[in-house]
């Protein structure tokens, strides 16, 4: 009997050499081959095969209740109707104002073949300014030269056009190689300069760290009134 080590040890199958998989799941061994189909096969419950069947007609249903032509009762035939099935009878009259539909190619009537235009109907019909004033005026150059006015600014335009003047103590920007003057090569480093030039020197939590060691200054500590005051618990949440 193999051990629990062993069996773990197995490496898992490569499923992934099998191509042709028609189960969704993972399967650790191939299900074996059926000769009749390789899809699976699904059973029909109860309740799918009652839901299956045809829908049955109703045990109260008369078959060709009627024909097409059947004998009138004589009490039917003796009927008045009410006054109330007249009234529903009868076609629906149309509103008091409507009228029927205008024709598409109705004919014109003669006052209308006839009719004048007046005044304000001509002005209406009239382009718009803007077009009869390009008109008048590719008219009028087409004729002569036309002189248009020259267009004067006022120093306050003039003013706010003129580019922006560069500060007097602008300085340009420096080139990348300069020449480096001498007082500068000649210099040295004082102590203070070095002293900060050294990098400053860090100890790691696990060099010579303790965290349990208490230093003078807090074991020579005392609470103040306040602290005191704070420590204590809440009074409603205090038992008597």
């Amino acid at each position: 009997m193999t051990s629990r080590i062993d069996l773990l040890a197995r490496p898992k199958p490569n499923l992934l050499k099998f191509k042709d998989r028609h189960s969704v799941y993972w399967l650790d061994e191939l299900p074996a081959e059926s000769k009749k189909s390789s899809t699976t096969s699904f059973e029909m419950s109860p309740r799918l095969e009652q839901l299956a069947r045809s829908k049955q007609v109703g045990r109260f249903l008369e078959e060709n209740r009627r024909p097409s032509e059947w004998v009138v009762s004589a009490p039917a035939l003796k009927a008045c109707p009410s006054q109330r099935i007249c009234s529903l009878a009868l076609p629906r009259v149309p509103a008091q104002d409507w009228q029927p539909e205008r024709p598409l190619l109705a004919p014109l009537s003669v006052a209308v073949k006839t009719v004048k235009a007046t005044p304000r109907i001509c002005q209406l019909a009239q382009p718009k300014r803007m077009k009869m004033m390009l008109n008048s005026f590719s008219a009028e150059s087409s004729d002569h030269t036309v002189t248009v006015p020259t267009a004067t600014t006022s120093a306050r335009l003039l003013q706010l056009a003129s580019p922006k003047q560069v500060h007097p103590q602008h300085a340009l920007d420096r080139p990348v190689s300069w020449p480096i003057p001498n007082h500068v090569l000649k210099t040295s480093a004082s102590e203070r300069l070095h002293l900060l030039a050294r990098p400053k020197i860090r100890q790691a939590l696990f060099e010579a760290y303790d965290p349990y060691r208490v230093s003078p200054a807090a074991r020579a500590a005392t609470a103040s009134p306040k602290l005191k005051e704070l420590s204590l618990p809440l009074p409603r949440k205090c038992k008597t």
